[in-house]
C-alpha cells in the first residue's frame, strides 16, 4: 500500500473516531439535561454513525485521490474491526445480527463517502 493511501485512511479513521467522540459527548449532555429517552438515542446514534463514517470516507477518499471505493472499504472495515475488538476483548461478546448489520451499513456509508470524495477531487482537476 503507498504511502498516500495509508495516510489517507489514518486521515479517514482519525476524523471518525473524532466526530464519534465529540457526537458522544453532546449526545450524553443530551440525555442527562433533556427529557431525550435512551430508545430515541438508538436510531439518533444510528443516523450519526452513518453520517461520520460517510464523512470519513469522504476525507480518506479526498486525501487518497484514487480508488475511492477501495479506500472506502478500507475504512469503513477498520472502524468495524476496531469497535468489534473493544466489544469482544473489552466486554466478551461478538457483535448482534442487528450491529451486524449496522456495520454492514457503516462500510456501505464509507464506500460511498470514498467514491464520492475521489471525484470530487477529479472534479476539481478538471476545471
Amino acid at each position: 500500500m503507498k504511502k498516500q493511501q495509508f495516510t489517507a485512511l489514518l486521515y479517514g479513521w482519525i476524523i471518525i473516531l473524532g466526530l464519534i467522540l465529540l457526537t458522544s459527548i453532546i449526545l450524553a449532555f443530551l440525555l442527562r439535561f433533556t427529557t431525550m429517552e435512551e430508545t430515541t438515542l438508538s436510531w439518533v446514534t444510528l443516523a450519526i454513525g452513518l453520517i461520520c463514517l460517510f464523512i470519513g470516507g469522504l476525507v480518506a477518499g479526498v486525501k487518497s485521490k484514487q480508488k475511492g471505493w477501495i479506500i472506502g472499504s478500507i475504512t469503513g472495515i477498520g472502524f468495524t474491526l476496531f469497535t468489534f475488538l473493544v466489544q469482544y476483548l473489552g466486554y466478551q461478546q461478538a457483535f448482534s445480527m442487528e450491529q451486524s448489520l449496522h456495520h454492514i451499513g457503516f462500510v456501505l456509508a464509507a464506500v460511498i463517502g470514498g467514491v464520492i470524495g475521489v471525484n470530487f477531487v477529479a472534479g476539481e482537476n478538471n476545471n
